[in-house]
């Protein structure tokens, strides 16, 4: 479910957050790093059940409107959402229902009752979901496609849904893009029959890369401040900020210590990163920095990759 790039963002706040604290037991600093990631696998197990709360709602709306007489209720009657066969299919899932009861993750509390409710109300007049109530297609297709529509246009789009999650726990703020592409996925994954697998959280060799990027950032950090101290002494030193400098030294421990991972890999990716997590043009600067840091590795024999090319 985690890929890279999300990985060495993860390892990036770690990495900052254990560079600003007194602390300094690299151990403490891994189980910080673990416990951030598995944070995000509990984003992703709440928001593929949003499904079953939501029809739980709507039948009460439709035992609500079959009590009143008003002409104005009898379009509630319209069970094609809560009849869609992709919700009975998380329904019924014994390995999500395992899970979530071993997360203890569920919408089962008051304050996520009454998000579900406000949701729902704000769901219901979208066009997606009119799309669903406007069908009477038994089409397996149809209804996978019909839940997937209403959750990229709408659930993913309500903003209390958004509050809610940052308020649950510091480490979603950055999160829900990336867990909502893998729920969509693993609606996408459901075939014919009903089946499908709940996403894991990460491949063995993908939680090895997060913790030796990590903890080899952290043995390195006094070598690669050298290195790059020596590298930017033509810039104001105020320009290298401290989350270029961490970034960078990310990028130089990575290059170093990961001989299966192209070079040209290794830049781009902490360049895109910079964008996102640090000044305007910091991602030329570093660009600039590590591509002269790279180039003395190389003619210097410092890196060891293994495989055609990847030195690049």
């Amino acid at each position: 479910m985690l890929n890279r790039r999300h990985i060495r963002i993860k390892v990036l706040q770690a990495f900052y957050a254990f560079s600003q604290s007194n602390n300094d037991n690299l151990v403490s600093g891994e189980k910080e790093l673990m416990h951030s990631m598995k944070k995000i696998y509990d984003l992703y197990i709440y928001l593929i059940q949003i499904y079953i709360p939501l029809k739980r709602i709507a039948n009460i709306k439709i035992e609500e409107a079959k009590r009143s007489f008003l002409e104005k209720d009898k379009h509630v009657f319209n069970k094609s959402f809560v009849s869609n066969i992709i919700i009975k299919s998380l329904e019924s899932s014994t390995e999500l229902n395992k899970i979530a009861s071993d997360l203890k993750i569920n919408w089962e509390g008051v304050e996520e009752n009454e998000l579900v409710k406000k949701l729902f109300k704000s769901i219901y007049t979208s066009p997606s979901f009119q799309d669903i109530l406007n069908t009477d297609s038994t089409d397996f297709d149809d209804h996978k496609s019909q839940l997937i529509n209403l959750f990229k246009e709408e659930i993913c789009n309500f903003e209390l849904l958004h509050h809610f999650f940052d308020e649950k726990s510091i480490y979603w703020q950055d999160d829900l893009d990336h867990v909502s592409s893998m729920v969509i996925k693993t609606l996408k994954s459901i075939d014919d029959d009903l089946n499908f697998k709940v996403m894991p959280l990460w491949k063995e060799d993908e939680k090895e890369f997060a913790l030796n990027l990590f903890r080899q950032a952290i043995l390195n950090k006094s070598t690669n401040d050298g290195i790059l101290k020596k590298y930017s002494k033509n810039w104001e030193s105020e320009r290298l900020a401290k989350m270029d400098s961490l970034l960078m030294n990310l990028a130089i421990t990575e290059a170093k210590e990961f001989s299966s991972i192209p070079l040209k890999v290794t830049l781009n990716e902490y360049i895109e990163i910079s964008k996102y997590y640090s000044t305007p043009k910091s991602n030329s600067f570093i660009n600039g920095i590590l591509d002269k840091i790279f180039e003395d590795f190389k003619k210097d024999g410092k890196l060891k990759k293994v495989g055609r090319g990847l030195i690049g």
